[in-house]
């Protein structure tokens, strides 16, 4: 614990600015270096969690659109054109997460899962364990699950 730490502490957002400041004056001297750092880092992690975000509610409506044939809406098809968009342009703007996409993908998954389960009130068994399409296929907008 150091002295910088307390503001950080106590009013986050007034940090944050002084921190900007300090940096466009380039004012080494007053930069929290180990806070700086944390921020950094945290800011890369949560570009990681929205795009995984993404991938799960689009794996579980790619998921619900596969498996529940019947229930099929124009809503279903707007929410996954919409992350398809949504994902492309995150992409786009952070193109350093394309190494992590497989990683990403497999974990949003697991989740989209047991989500497509519980909002179909089908048993998560009947989802296959692994995803039945690829990160590409998921992300195309001419493509949509076998019936």
């Amino acid at each position: 614990y150091y002295p910088g730490m307390a503001l950080y502490d106590t009013d986050y957002w007034t940090w944050t600015q002084k921190q900007a400041e300090a940096l466009r004056r380039r004012s080494g001297n007053e930069l929290d270096w180990e806070l700086l750092a944390q921020e950094l880092d945290l800011l890369g992690r949560s570009e990681e969690r929205e795009l995984k975000s993404r991938f799960v509610i689009l794996l579980a409506h790619l998921l619900k659109w596969m498996f529940q044939p019947e229930r099929r809406s124009r809503s279903w098809r707007n929410t996954i054109d919409s992350q398809r968009d949504e994902i492309a342009e995150h992409f786009a703007r952070n193109p350093g997460l394309k190494g992590l996409e497989p990683e990403i993908f497999e974990s949003a998954y697991r989740q989209a899962r047991r989500d497509a389960s519980s909002e179909t009130d089908m048993d998560v068994g009947v989802f296959p364990e692994e995803a039945p399409f690829t990160p590409d296929q998921t992300k195309d907008p001419n493509w949509m699950p076998a019936d």
